[in-house]
């Protein structure tokens, strides 16, 4: 099979459980933005001060000269509610409030809330206090303060109306003495002179004007100039900021939730890492040689191992296997624990494995496989049994029917038995082998020796396991007999393992959720930029056995 044929998975659709895993795969970020905002709120009801509001209700109406007359389809635009808001805000109010609760004028703006319902002659004063006393002093003396306020400007509009009123009645009643002195004091009533008729005339008006005058002035004196009243005051117990505590620490736990998700979307977005084996695929293009999980103790699945070095045979069992070059994109995705694992297994099913390493990774698989070496020590080789002597021929003696006649002891006949072989001497112009001689015609068995002086130097510490050995040897080393398997360092990094790569097999290890898509897709871009195809990868996971 050609690997450069593999063709990358389609993308699929995201569902509500991809959506779903991305908060949970960063669940460290989630935990951290919830903790956070509940920090935050758990200040805001501990360090800052309780707020109590008092609301007092007040309804306003407008000034009229009868109480008892029956309000026109419009009496709520009889009082322009607008003004009066602004008239309920305005400095004499706040001032008063001020002297009442003992704070500065800036405090009481911000803490006085006056509102106006559209289409109703209701006004609602709202103030929040550090106790429930300045509450509800604040919201009673804002009302109170108000309706003096208003009372005050209607009174003195009153009086300036009357006051009009009087000097309009004065000069009319200056003009009507004055048309009095000016009648003659004989004048004939039966027939008055013209003259005199337009002053009687002129005097009638003047009479009449000063009745109009006075009749409405009455009015203006009698009309009431209640501006409203309090209908509902503030009194204690008031809410507080502090009697809602569950509810904003459920609304903080909450938003806490919903921000630290948007906070792991947008870091998943910025720092993309592998999740399936599917996108591995589609970035290396090559087909997947197997997952190698962690079982409950923490180390490498065995199974997942016998596994991947079963996939790994093809290019291990031949002729002359090529060295098996492990590489990664970073030092966190469990390569030298693959690579450790993968000559473990191969030294148990006999192989001589020569693992290469870099100097700064000895000291990390050195102890990975001592801990191998102890799960699986080693098994010693059969030795070759030596022949042992057989026993001496027997006299048989001969069928009394086929015995001759004669001399009975010329009777007995003697069977041929084979002689055994003696123990193998040792000849030493032999060079050093074992030869077995024999008296009768068959051939000399030679049975080879080796001596220590012919023993096959390994390079290296060797570490036995199972029926094989692992040789540690240097990742330069030259290629030797055996399966050869090089732990490359980070290739991104350290172009040692791909130089050794471009003489063997390539294979890639990735880890899923630790290996970010742009370091993998940037490493197998300069493998092929060097001539170098991987053949396959592993995906390293936390699944559990």
């Amino acid at each position: 099979m050609d690997v450069t044929d593999v063709t990358p998975a389609r993308q699929r659709p995201v569902g509500l459980a991809e959506l779903a895993r991305i908060p949970v795969r960063r669940w460290r970020t989630v935990l951290a933005a919830t903790g956070l905002v509940l920090l935050l709120v758990a200040a805001y009801l501990l360090v800052f001060p309780a707020t109590y509001t008092a609301t007092t209700a007040v309804v306003v109406r407008p000034v009229v000269t009868d109480p008892f007359s029956v309000p026109s389809g419009g009496a709520d635009r009889a009082v322009n509610m607008t003004a009066e808001s602004g008239i309920a805000t305005s400095n004499g109010v706040i001032d008063k409030v001020a002297s009442i609760t003992g704070r500065d004028t800036t405090g009481v703006a911000d803490a006085l809330t006056v509102e106006t319902p559209v289409g109703g002659q209701v006004m609602r004063f709202s103030y929040s206090g550090h106790s429930e006393a300045e509450a509800v002093d604040g919201a009673n003396g804002a009302a109170e303060a108000y309706l003096e306020l208003r009372k005050g400007m209607y009174e003195n509009q009153r009086a300036a109306v009357l006051k009009s009123y009087d000097d309009t009645i004065a000069l009319v009643t200056s003009q009507r003495t004055t048309t009095q002195r000016s009648l003659p004091a004989n004048q004939n009533s039966s027939s008055p002179s013209p003259r005199t008729s337009a002053l009687l005339d002129q005097l009638r008006a003047l009479n009449d004007q000063l009745a109009t005058l006075a009749e409405q002035r009455s009015k203006i004196g009698s009309a009431d100039l209640s501006p409203g009243s309090v209908t509902s005051a503030a009194r204690a117990p008031v809410p507080s900021s502090r009697d809602a505590a569950p509810l904003i620490l459920v609304a903080g736990l909450l938003g806490g939730l919903l921000i630290g998700g948007l906070v792991a979307f947008v870091r998943e977005s910025m720092d993309r890492r592998v999740r399936t084996a599917d996108e591995v695929s589609a970035l290396v293009g090559a087909p997947l040689l197997g997952t190698v999980g962690r079982d409950r103790s923490g180390r490498l699945s065995d199974t997942d191992l016998r596994y991947l070095v079963l996939a790994l045979s093809r290019w291990v069992d031949g002729p002359k296997p090529l060295p098996l070059v492990l590489l990664s994109s970073a030092a966190d995705e469990r390569r030298e624990q693959v690579t450790a694992g993968i000559a473990a297994a191969l030294a148990q099913g006999g192989h001589e494995v020569r693992l290469g390493v870099a100097p700064e990774s000895r000291d990390r698989i050195r102890p990975l496989l001592q801990e191998a070496q102890r799960r699986h020590p080693a098994t010693e080789p059969t030795r070759p049994r030596v022949p042992r002597p057989r026993p001496a021929p027997s006299v048989v003696p001969a069928p009394a029917a086929t015995a001759p006649m004669g001399n009975p002891e010329d009777t007995m006949v003697i069977q041929p038995v084979r002689k055994p072989r003696p123990f193998p001497t040792e000849d030493p112009k032999n060079g050093g082998v074992y030869r077995s001689t024999t008296t009768s015609a068959d051939k000399t068995e030679i049975i080879p020796r080796v001596l220590p002086s012919q023993t096959p130097t390994v390079d290296g510490e060797e570490l036995r396991i199972g029926a094989g050995a692992v040789h540690l040897v240097p990742l330069d080393a030259p290629v030797g007999g055996g399966v050869t398997v090089i732990d490359a360092p980070p290739a991104l990094h350290d172009e040692r393992g791909v130089r050794a790569a471009r003489e063997g097999r390539a294979v890639l290890v990735a880890a899923r959720d630790k290996t970010r898509t742009g370091r993998l897709s940037q490493l197998v871009e300069r493998l092929r930029a060097v001539g170098v195809e991987p053949v396959g990868f592993v995906v390293t996971g936390e699944k559990r056995d």
